[in-house]
Formats: C-alpha cells, sequence, structure tokens
C-alpha cells in the first residue's frame, strides 16, 4: 500500500471540523457533563453540516464516503476538545451495518436520520458473562411461529441508550441444520415490551451514559433482523471494525488535545529563567507522544483506507493494530501532558485530570489491548491460541 497522504478533500474537511469544534471546545463538553445532559447543541449543528454522516450513502442522505472521513471528524472534534462518542456508535457501527446489509426499508428509515442527527441508534453487543468472547453471547431470539422474533437476553455498558431511537442489538439464532447458534443484528426499540434499562454509575466524566440491558421475551417483527440470518460473524465484524477504527480516532483526538494543552503551558511556564519546554526532560516525552500519535494515525488511515475499500480481511488486522496503537499512544500523551503542567494538571482550570481516567476507555474498549495483543498473535503471526 502507498504511504498515506491526504487529499485535499480530506484536508478541507479536517479544517472545516476543527473550526466547529474550536467554537464549543472543552469548556462546552464539560459544562453538558456537569449539567448532566448530552452535546446536543454540537450533535445538531454537526449533522445539519453533513459531518455526521459523511460515511453514509449519498442516496440516503449521507456524504458518500466512507469510515476514512468520518474517523476525521471525530479526530478534529476530539483534538478541539470535545469528541462525540456516539459517532462510534451511530453512523460508524449502526449506519454502516444498515448501509451494508439492511433492506431498503431498514436504509430508508433510519439512514437519512442518522445521517443528519435527528435520530440516534445505540449498540448492544457487551454481555455480563461473556465479556470479550462473542461466541459466548447468550441473548437469542426464536421465531414465534408467526414470523415475529422473541428476543431475551441481557447487555451491559451499552452507551446512550437514553438518547437512542432504537438499539442494534447482537443475539443469536439456532440454526436448524446443525442445532448451533449464530450472530444475527435486529434493530430493538427502547419501548418495546419487555426492554428494560438501568444507568451503571461510572467513575468517568462523560456525556454517554452507559447502560445494562434485560430483554425479556421481547417481540419484534421480521423486519427488525438486519441483514441474512445466515450471514453471522460477516454482518457482526462489518460494525466492529469501523468501531476499532472510530476508537482510534476518539483516542488519537483526545491525545492531541491533552498533547496541545501541554505543548502551551511549556512554552509560557518559566521556572529558572527560561520556558520549562527548553529541557529536554520535557520536551523529549512530548516529542516522543507527538510521534507515537502520529504513527497511531498513519495506521488507523491504513485501516480506514482498507475497510472502504472493501478489504474486509485486511481492515481486520489493520484497524485492531490501530486500536491498540492508540489507545497506548493516547495513554502515555494524556500521562505525559498532566505530569508537564505539575499540579496544575490535576485542576479543574487546565481539564487534563478527567482525561487520566477517560484515556484508559481506548485500552479497553470496545476491546481490551490484551486481546488485540491475542489476535495479532494466532492471526497475523500464526501462533497457537492459548484459548
Amino acid at each position: 500500500m502507498s504511504p498515506v497522504v491526504e487529499s485535499e478533500e480530506h484536508k478541507d474537511l479536517r479544517a472545516a471540523v476543527a473550526a466547529l469544534g474550536r467554537r464549543y471546545g472543552r469548556a462546552y463538553l464539560t459544562r453538558t457533563v456537569a449539567e448532566g445532559r448530552h452535546p446536543t447543541e454540537l450533535w445538531a449543528e454537526a449533522g445539519k453540516l453533513g459531518y455526521l454522516g459523511v460515511n453514509l450513502p449519498q442516496a440516503y442522505g449521507g456524504g458518500g464516503g466512507g469510515v476514512a472521513e468520518l474517523s476525521i471528524v471525530l479526530e478534529e472534534l476530539g483534538a478541539a476538545g470535545a469528541p462525540l462518542l456516539m459517532l462510534v456508535v451511530s453512523p460508524a457501527i449502526c449506519g454502516t451495518v444498515i448501509a451494508r446489509f439492511g433492506t431498503e426499508e431498514q436504509k430508508r428509515t433510519w439512514l437519512p436520520g442518522l445521517a443528519d442527527g435527528s435520530r440516534t441508534m445505540a449498540f448492544g453487543i457487551t454481555e455480563p458473562d461473556a465479556g470479550s468472547n462473542s461466541h459466548r453471547i447468550t441473548t437469542t431470539a426464536r421465531r414465534d411461529g408467526g414470523g415475529d422474533w422473541l428476543l431475551t437476553g441481557r447487555k451491559v455498558f451499552i452507551s446512550g441508550v437514553d438518547i437512542a431511537d432504537a438499539v442494534l442489538i447482537v443475539g443469536r439464532t439456532e440454526d436448524a441444520r446443525t442445532g448451533r447458534l449464530k450472530p444475527c443484528l435486529f434493530i430493538v426499540p427502547p419501548d418495546a415490551d419487555g426492554f428494560q434499562r438501568r444507568p451503571i454509575d461510572m467513575e468517568l466524566n462523560a456525556a454517554e451514559k452507559q447502560f445494562e440491558l434485560v430483554l425479556e421475551d421481547v417481540r419484534l417483527p421480521a423486519g427488525a433482523l438486519v441483514g441474512d440470518e445466515d450471514a453471522g460473524l460477516l454482518q457482526l465484524f462489518a460494525g466492529l471494525n469501523p468501531e476499532r477504527i472510530m476508537t482510534a480516532a476518539f483516542a488519537i483526538g483526545m491525545g492531541r488535545y491533552a498533547l496541545g494543552r501541554a505543548l502551551e503551558y511549556a512554552r509560557e511556564r518559566s521556572v529558572w529563567k527560561t520556558p520549562i519546554g527548553a529541557h529536554q526532560a520535557i520536551a523529549h516525552p512530548l516529542a516522543q507522544a507527538h510521534i507515537d500519535l502520529e504513527l497511531a494515525r498513519l495506521m488507523m488511515q491504513k485501516a480506514a483506507h482498507l475497510y472502504d475499500a472493501g478489504d474486509d480481511v485486511g481492515a481486520g488486522e489493520a484497524a485492531n493494530m490501530a486500536k491498540y496503537a492508540a489507545g497506548e499512544a493516547c495513554v502515555r500523551a494524556v500521562d505525559q501532558a498532566v505530569h508537564t503542567l505539575g499540579g496544575n494538571g490535576l485542576t479543574r482550570e487546565f481539564g487534563l485530570a478527567s482525561l487520566i481516567t477517560a484515556a484508559r476507555v481506548a485500552r479497553i474498549a470496545p476491546v481490551s489491548r490484551e486481546m488485540i495483543l491475542n489476535y495479532v498473535s494466532h492471526q497475523s503471526l500464526g501462533l497457537p491460541k492459548s484459548y
């Protein structure tokens, strides 16, 4: 693959989104979190300008681009201190899956709203007892004999259910020939009978709340099934690979924001006659953080390019690597930024301390760095599995 060189269109998109992000900034996001609400103003304006749906087909109100364009949007908003986590979920995962595998009716119903931000969709895969092992998912769907589906199970750490018009739930159906369970995707309205949600108390300063879901024989029409009942993992990873790429964008944006704050401080703060940024003990770690973030971005761009080109296998490897590299780079950048500011790095005035917890999310979700190392060791390197 040739080196990634951004097109003029991508540069223009990056600049325009960065300008929008600066108009809102970290102070806006901090205020919305403190008030216990969502960043609806930023979400609405980003949708009006066409940024939320840049990856969705033009025929359904989107920009006709791909994950590459959407990752630019999330990265630049994050670099301005105002990332939108639901970008990972609603247009990237749910929008992509529906655009690739949904029926014509599902596309007409959901894609225009996901593109302009007037509708939002959450994504439910994680379960209390399954963790990273998607083969242990116990949420099951069975036919009632009349064409409807009955969905039963539990989900945890599901983002944004309180603002979602529907949740794209990963369940499993039984193969009549083998008796084995295979993954399937269902669009589930949150007001359906048998659908219960409970907020999870998180020590994380974020506008997007996390929920546990309980589904007890939730009745769904046949049209709630997205895609082919027999497609299984293909459809699932059509959403999970963009999720990893967008998580990388989220982490890179956060790392860039923290690094930018540290650089401002290091240029201005003087202790012994010169700015502290003149000292290599401060300058070199910040330079290393910048290098790490740039390298992670290159892998993210490669992953997005492969995915948008239709190379699901190559994109799977690259997306995992990008997510790993970006998560590590983000944590190091945030840590070094706080350390550069010293005591000021722990004050509300400078707004970096809350990122210490937030940065760890990129190491943990949507898949842990250990599971990515497992994937690379046996998929890329051909080593035997330990599990």
